[in-house]
């Protein structure tokens, strides 16, 4: 059993920000393969199950808010019984250029706020994660940029980027190693 997780932030007021990422690429890979996620109060998030090649699959947008969304996954991973080797986190990347997309098996919070959290309720940080660049302004304080929208001139570089998602986490429900994965879509 493998558990998706997108980051991001729940309601209207968060739709399609920097931060939203994670959820963004869940969206797609939803509307691509016609998934409906349906909440789960008890769990935290909005959720859809599914089984793809005889495997299942979780894949999970928290409601917890971002900086708490390790309350969801933890409640998800104890629920379903998912082994730590098989999570799998998508996120955005204030430390990479805009659509930039980065794997790794494992590794610190980076100051991501919601990882950090994730990282404290599984007490490990050896979890695969896919990391978006939004790049950083220094002109406008972090809360304030991860909050905004892409600019239009940013915009065909993330929807390419979330393609490349959707294929990578397509690749990790296979089974394909995830060290060829990174390889392949590590820019």
């Amino acid at each position: 059993m493998k558990l998706i997780v997108g980051l991001g932030n729940i309601g209207e007021q968060y739709q399609n920000t920097r931060h939203n990422l994670g959820f963004n690429c869940l969206d797609y890979y939803a509307y691509k393969h016609n998934l409906t996620f349906k909440e789960e109060k008890k769990l935290k998030c909005f959720l859809i199950n599914f089984n793809l090649n005889g495997e299942k699959i979780v894949m999970i947008k928290p409601t917890t808010y971002m900086n708490l969304s390790g309350e969801a996954v933890s409640l998800v991973v104890n629920y379903y019984k998912i082994n730590i080797s098989d999570i799998l986190v998508i996120c955005d990347d204030l430390d990479s250029p805009v659509g930039r997309v980065r794997l790794r098996d494992k590794g610190a919070s980076g100051g991501h706020n919601g990882l950090k959290n994730i990282i404290l309720h599984l007490g490990t940080a050896d979890f695969k994660r896919i990391k978006i660049g939004i790049g950083r302004d220094k002109l406008i304080d972090v809360a304030s940029y991860v909050l905004s929208h892409f600019k239009d001139e940013e915009k065909n570089l993330i929807n390419e980027a979330i393609k490349e998602v959707e294929m990578a986490v397509e690749e990790f429900i296979l089974d394909v190693p995830f060290n060829k994965i990174a390889s392949k879509y590590s820019k």
